[in-house]
């Protein structure tokens, strides 16, 4: 955190990395600490461009996942179906969230699933 914080006290610094700086302290803050990491190429997948979840061990969550009904990728235009953290900057999204149609890769429908998963069991999740 303190790495984080002081390359986002400095302007120029802050105004490289942007919105994603605190993934950079920390790979700061562990190189200058001696921590070793190892690189897996199949550790994360990023719906909607990683298709299968298999042999993977987290879900990166970043990029919006657009469709239409016919289960094609719509990228770019928001499609008939459409799973994206940024439609719901003000508040929390509902629980059970939809289904995509059928067609959609199973990265992710296992997103949406786990999603749902977790919101069901987060108490008062509708209301904070």
């Amino acid at each position: 955190m303190n790495i984080s914080m002081k390359m986002k006290e400095d302007p120029e610094t802050d105004k490289a990395f942007g919105w994603v700086l605190e993934m950079y302290g920390y790979a700061v803050a562990s190189a200058l600490h001696g921590v070793r990491h190892i690189l897996r190429k199949d550790f994360m997948l990023q719906p909607p461009w990683d298709t299968e979840t298999f042999n993977k061990y987290i879900i990166h969550y970043t990029y919006g996942c657009d469709y239409n009904l016919k289960g094609e990728l719509t990228y770019g235009k928001i499609g008939e179906w459409r799973f994206d953290k940024r439609s719901h900057l003000r508040g929390p999204p509902p629980r059970n969230l939809p289904l995509p149609p059928p067609g959609v890769p199973e990265s992710v429908a296992t997103l949406v699933k786990m999603v749902n998963e977790a919101f069901a069991n987060i108490p008062n999740w509708d209301t904070s």
